[in-house]
């Protein structure tokens, strides 16, 4: 079963969000999806807007573009801090991520 039905994405809205307080700064979810992910100066991974803005704000979200869906859910499941999280906008409900049911 591929990621986009796992997740019931059928058009639904997701959202992702870094916790810099877990962050290892490895760099990996920047090397899957760079156009969503970007190590900053401090080293840690914050998400970026598609306008290619940095969000620096603690708990700061970006929308996840249905054609990197997979990619943003391979960083999540691959980050060794564990700190990504994928979220449906319509509830909050966590879909990837260490909190994902």
């Amino acid at each position: 079963m591929g990621v986009q039905q796992e997740a019931g994405v059928g058009g639904e809205a997701l959202e992702v969000w870094i916790d810099q307080d877990l962050c290892t700064g490895d760099g990996i979810c920047a090397q899957y999806a760079p156009e969503v992910f970007e190590l900053d100066i401090d080293g840690l991974a914050y998400v970026k807007t598609p306008d290619d803005e940095l969000l620096q704000d603690k708990g700061a979200t970006a929308p996840v573009p249905l054609p990197l869906l997979t990619d943003v859910v391979d960083s999540a499941r691959e980050c060794p801090g564990d700190c990504i999280h994928v979220r449906r906008v319509s509830d909050g409900v966590e879909v990837y991520g260490p909190d994902a049911g």
